[in-house]
Formats: C-alpha cells, structure tokens, sequence
C-alpha cells in the first residue's frame, strides 16, 4: 500500500483549534487594521468560541455551522469581490445572530 495516499483523520479536536487559531489570528488583523473596531470584533470573538467548545461533540451540521460562521467573520472580504474592499466588523451581527438563533442558543446573539 502506498503510505502517501493515507491521510490522518481530522478530529473534532483538531478542528477546534484550527478555528480558534483563526479567529485569534483574525483578532490580532483588526487590532492593527481597525483597532475601534476591536471590542465588538471581541465580543464576536467570545460568541464563537464559545459555540466552538459547545459543538465540539455535536452533530456534524451544528459543527458545520460553526465553522461557517468563523470563516465569515475571519475571511473580510466583501460580495464585491473588489480585491481591497473589506466588510466592516458590524456586518458579522446579523449573521452570527441568525447562526446562534439556528442552533438553539438565542441567549449568544448579539445586540
């Protein structure tokens, strides 16, 4: 059998702290791009990780959601796919609102 086609599996640990890793990263990016943005960028940041920790042994659609929802955030660009234009912090709300409110936990959203 050929040892380079098998590939360790992704455990949900190991998602997690992908996730995590990103939207430390994704902190770090608004502290030097827009640091008045910083607390609720922060705010969001502790929504997250949160449903990260609480998902961590759910369903693989609650997961799946969960990652959706930080690639959101993390990844800035807008639907304009203009290659400087950068969604504003505050656009993340609505979405992790609707997210939070899908997996039950209404209590996370955001106001």
């Amino acid at each position: 059998m050929d040892d380079r086609r098998i590939r360790p599996r992704r455990t949900a640990a190991h998602e997690s702290d992908v996730l995590l890793r990103q939207l430390d990263g994704h902190l770090a990016w608004v502290q030097a791009r827009v640091p008045h943005d910083l607390p609720l960028a922060e705010r969001i940041a502790v929504t997250l990780r949160r449903l990260v920790a609480e998902t961590s042994r759910s369903s693989a659609a609650d997961r799946a959601l969960v990652r959706a929802a930080v690639h959101f955030v993390v990844v800035r660009r807008h639907r304009s796919h203009q290659r400087f234009a950068r969604r504003p912090v505050s656009a993340d709300v609505p979405v992790l609102n609707e997210i939070v409110t899908a997996l039950g936990r209404g209590d996370l959203a955001l106001t």
